[in-house]
């Protein structure tokens, strides 16, 4: 098993600080998210050899690796323009992943809940022009549902997975998104959503998060009343209300040996002492 950092919270340092910092603090391995300078949200990659090579000698000179890449595009976007440009930005990324010898790349089901099924009809589109690239490349896949995806839920989403039918295809549970992943279902514990991604379970993102609902509905008030935004935060352990318990005990029942991402995002003018505090905690609880 890996125990990697998302490095969003260092995401101003430039890329050799960025990896020293995670390094000193250290993480012995990085899941790359989005850096404006080389890998925007939502836009053709700005990557090019020389950003690659910084990044390469920044992982060597450290002794790190990249776990994975987190890539944001909209390839399941009902307009077909936008998604077939997503595509053509996946294609590069793809091309980047492997000139840094990283093995694997997660993403979001993205598209819109409000088109589900043209959102998804878009998906299909996205992985038949995509499957062959990362398969010929020898790249992994591993899938996540996000609040405001065209799928959020955690059953449908490890079904989209297992209907991909490629066993290099994986499924990313978000622990901070566990409020939204077990849907309208008060019943949809950790454990039961754990053990149905069952032998799809590739990987999981690590940070707390309060119960949006609540006991009443009203954890929240937002206005106006009745609007669709997605409650949730990215907190040190411990902070929230994830059942971290029952989280921690599925992983070790069932042998977790994937890769296991700190992906906290709430506290950058604690950025270090956050990171250091999450790498300790996933470690003695996953013994990694």
């Amino acid at each position: 098993m890996k125990i990697a950092i998302d490095p969003y919270m260092f995401r101003d340092l430039p890329v050799d600080a960025m990896v020293r910092t995670v390094a000193d603090i250290g993480y012995r391995w990085i899941e790359l998210s989005p850096r404006a300078e080389f890998m925007p949200f939502f836009l053709h990659p700005r990557a090019d050899d020389a950003r690659v090579a910084e990044l390469r000698k920044a992982l060597r000179d450290t002794g790190t690796g990249l776990s994975s890449i987190l890539p944001l595009y909209r390839w399941s976007s009902p307009d077909e323009e936008e998604r077939r440009a997503a595509v053509r930005y996946w294609r590069r990324m793809i091309e980047v992943a492997v000139e840094l010898d990283c093995p694997l790349m997660n993403s979001e089901f993205n598209g819109r809940p409000e088109r589900a099924a043209e959102s998804e009809a878009a998906f299909w589109r996205s992985m038949e022009e995509l499957l062959p690239v990362f398969e010929r490349e020898g790249i992994a896949l591993n899938l996540e549902a996000h609040p405001d995806d065209f799928c959020e839920v955690n059953g449908p989403a490890v079904d989209l997975v297992r209907a991909v039918n490629k066993p290099w295809v994986n499924y990313l549970y978000c622990a901070p998104h566990t409020f939204h992943l077990s849907g309208d279902d008060p019943g949809a514990d950790i454990r039961g959503m754990l053990e149905y991604a069952g032998d799809k379970l590739g990987h999981v993102h690590i940070a707390d998060s309060f119960n949006h609902k609540g006991s009443s509905g009203l954890r929240y008030i937002l206005n106006p009343p009745g609007t669709p935004a997605r409650i949730h935060q990215h907190l040190d352990i411990g902070q929230g209300e994830v059942d971290w318990d029952v989280f921690f005990g599925v992983l070790r029942d069932t042998g977790f040996d994937g890769v296991a991402t700190a992906c906290v995002f709430a506290w950058e003018e604690r950025a270090r002492e956050s990171s250091a505090f999450m790498l300790e905690r996933i470690t003695k609880e996953l013994g990694a």
